[in-house]
């Protein structure tokens, strides 16, 4: 089959809508198990952050040096990840999510068994491999098998479970590494991405994406590449909002507890607990967001409330006079107003996207995420080392300032559309 037939029955939002009515349980099978995938994606991110303690001494690194480590997995995950979008669309996502889970779930073993730092930088690129995949995947599966009625709640459950993700890992990695060792706590991981695996396999029938059928020969636009969508502006303007939203996010898992820790003096017990406060109360703001991103027309101003309210608290923790008991308390205020946003984020990117390009819209899109999270830690990592920690808590409320301004750019340029057939 030629490509341009093929991408064009790989069409996302109208191919969507013209499926016949799915039940609830089907849609809500189908989500779970997506967002199951979602998640270990996510606690894979946060593999080596937690344990920085033990990796700075155990690898006599600077906390820069580790942020490189953090680096090297998010550019790599970047290439993968726009590459993937391709593949999603002409292979189909099952056998891609499935061999992305195996990938992290091998990093996770090669950690464990690393011998230095070097050794843990190559098992950064293979992990980095393996997340490239999901966002292109999941999105791919939520787009095309998911009723229209039910996406905005599906957009939620997917940030729900990443955000559950990321609380995991400092929740699991962190009590593991303390009772027995920091690669006890990496083996683990291992074998939670293998038994997700399992799931998804004897699974894998809900999984399966049918071809659509072939269009009609007048119906394909002649001449049409492959990559004409990166014509669209509004693809990289979603881009653009991805790779602050990243930042944020990255300063946020990696930094922001311990630079609140030195300016409030707040116990180490209670840093370790800023982290999972933060994404298990953004996992509730998502619930809330998927009822508001009901309604598309109102999802810039959803994610400019939401942002808003972070860059507040983030500002509060910076510059006032916090009691040490109150800091996690603030985190989960800021991860409660962050996730709000969360649906509508991802609704901006899905009234962006042409017709027969979902794949590759949301590989190029979400390689912001990537980048973003490559670029922040070689800033903010050389700030914690010179001990500027209200520094880095102001730029976070810097950057989360800025994706306002981003989704509202979102709404000014979208959509110009592919001259149609």
């Amino acid at each position: 089959m030629p490509a341009e037939v093929y991408d064009l029955a790989m069409s996302s939002s109208s191919t969507t809508h013209s499926l016949p009515p799915v039940a609830l349980r089907q849609d809500a099978s189908l989500i779970g198990l997506i967002g199951l995938a979602h998640m270990v994606s996510h606690f894979s991110q946060l593999l080596l952050a937690p344990l920085f303690p033990w990796l700075k001494d155990a690898l006599n690194a600077s906390y820069a040096e580790l942020g490189f480590l953090m680096t090297i997995f998010f550019v790599t995950s970047c290439a993968v990840q726009t590459a993937s979008g391709f593949v999603v669309d002409r292979l189909g996502p099952r056998p891609v999510l499935f061999a992305g889970l195996a990938m992290l779930g091998v990093a996770a073993f090669g950690f464990a068994a690393s011998t230095g730092y070097w050794m843990m930088a190559f098992f950064a690129i293979v992990a980095g491999i393996g997340n490239g995949v999901f966002h292109p995947v999941d999105y791919t599966l939520i787009n095309r098998k998911v009723s229209p009625q039910r996406l905005g709640h599906a957009y939620s459950v997917h940030g729900i479970t990443g955000s559950l993700g990321w609380a995991l890992a400092p929740a699991m990695m962190v009590p593991i590494a303390m009772a027995y060792s920091w690669r006890a706590a990496l083996a683990s991981a291992g074998v939670l991405a293998f038994a997700v695996l399992a799931v998804l396999w004897f699974n894998r029938e809900r999984l399966s994406l049918p071809a659509a059928p072939k269009p009609a020969t007048g119906a394909l636009q002649a001449g049409e590449h492959s990559m004409a969508f990166l014509r669209i502006p509004a693809v990289w303007m979603c881009f653009g909002f991805f790779f602050f939203y990243a930042m944020s996010l990255s300063v946020v898992q990696a930094f922001a507890p311990e630079a609140a820790r030195h300016l409030h003096n707040v116990p180490m017990a209670l840093v370790a607990v800023c982290l999972t406060i933060y994404m298990v109360c953004s996992a509730g703001g998502m619930v809330l967001g998927g009822f508001l991103a009901v309604d598309p027309e109102r999802c810039e101003r959803v994610v400019g409330v939401g942002f808003g309210l972070a860059a507040g608290i983030a500002l509060l923790l910076a510059l006032a006079h916090v009691p040490a008991a109150a800091v996690p308390v603030l985190f989960g205020a800021m991860g409660f107003s962050a996730g709000i946003a969360g649906p509508s984020r991802d609704l901006l990117v899905k009234r962006s996207t042409p017709e027969n390009s979902t794949g590759r819209v949301y590989g190029v899109v979400y390689s912001g995420l990537d980048i973003g999270q490559a670029v922040s830690p070689l800033i903010f990592g050389v700030l914690m080392d010179h001990g500027q920690f209200r520094g880095v808590l102001i730029g976070l409320a810097v950057v989360q300032a800025v994706l306002i301004a981003s989704a509202f750019n979102v709404r000014r340029v979208r959509r110009t559309a592919l001259t149609p057939a």
